[in-house]
């Protein structure tokens, strides 16, 4: 069973930090989230960084700040050269992870570089695991030294799938060659963002990594398909033995057993 949608962006303000490839035309408040969580029947979910802020990951913070930890986590942006005492002020105010959007054809972290391993062992140290927006054909060659770097790594929307057959999607075949203690979770979302249908890639993972390693997200506000996006997305597609409630504990410390929906409604957009 699904109870936590593991992917989202809220921002009250749409400003971009730098050059951004997308920025949308509207915000993303919290309160429409929220109410999206109640209609649906979840418990929570996860908030991710928008990548038109760039590392600055205060709208994300704000949002957390005024949730229950129980119900809610995030996953922040930051830099390389990050210092630690950042990542635990982080890991404090309620993120559990660190994503890298490299999609259209940002350059991908050497796991072997110096700087890069200093970085990934700080984050390991506070308590933090590592989030990848990647194609398949690109991941597929740093899946192996970044699933051992990281310690925890969660692949975004399936790893972007680009073979129709997902027995000869690239990332997939990287996936099945990893040791069994690898640590990789996958998040469902955002079939949109893929280039072939994704319903037997979903198959293929919850048979490779068991019914505990895969997450649904919404990735609402669908940022450069709002028009076509629906909020449920492949939730309902997902193969039913699929449960994320041992995963979303142990990557975000969510522990929520009943809906959000079951809360007074005074409660839902403030922190216990």
């Amino acid at each position: 069973m699904i109870g936590f949608d593991a992917h989202v962006h809220v921002y009250d303000q749409v400003a971009a930090i730098g050059r951004v490839r997308y920025l949308p035309d509207r915000p993303a408040p919290l309160a429409g989230w929220l109410d999206l969580l109640v209609a649906h029947g979840l418990k929570g979910g996860v908030i991710v960084q928008v990548s038109f802020l760039g590392t600055d990951n205060r709208m994300m913070l704000g949002a957390l700040e005024r949730l229950d930890r129980s119900r809610f986590a995030g996953v922040a942006v930051v830099d390389v050269d990050v210092p630690a005492g950042e990542l635990n002020g982080l890991r404090a105010a309620g993120v559990r992870g660190l994503r890298w959007n490299l999609v259209a054809g940002a350059r991908v972290p050497d796991p072997a570089d110096p700087e890069v391993r200093r970085f990934l062992a700080r984050m390991r140290d506070a308590g933090l695991h590592l989030e990848i927006q990647l194609e398949s054909s690109r991941l597929a060659p740093v899946l192996a030294p970044l699933a051992a770097a990281a310690g925890g790594l969660v692949i975004d929307h399936l790893g972007l799938p680009e073979a129709a057959d997902p027995a000869a999607e690239p990332w997939f075949r990287a996936l099945a060659a990893l040791p069994s203690d690898h640590g990789v979770h996958v998040k469902a979302s955002a079939p949109y963002r893929s280039r072939v249908a994704v319903e037997g890639h979903v198959a293929w993972l919850a048979q490779r990594l068991g019914p505990d390693r895969i997450l649904w997200g919404s990735d609402w506000p669908h940022t450069r398909h709002e028009a076509r996006a629906a909020y449920r997305g492949l939730l309902d597609r997902l193969p039913p033995i699929l449960d994320d409630a041992a995963a979303a504990a142990r990557l975000y410390g969510l522990t929520a057993t009943t809906a959000i929906g079951d809360q007074p409604a005074k409660n839902r957009h403030t922190a216990p």
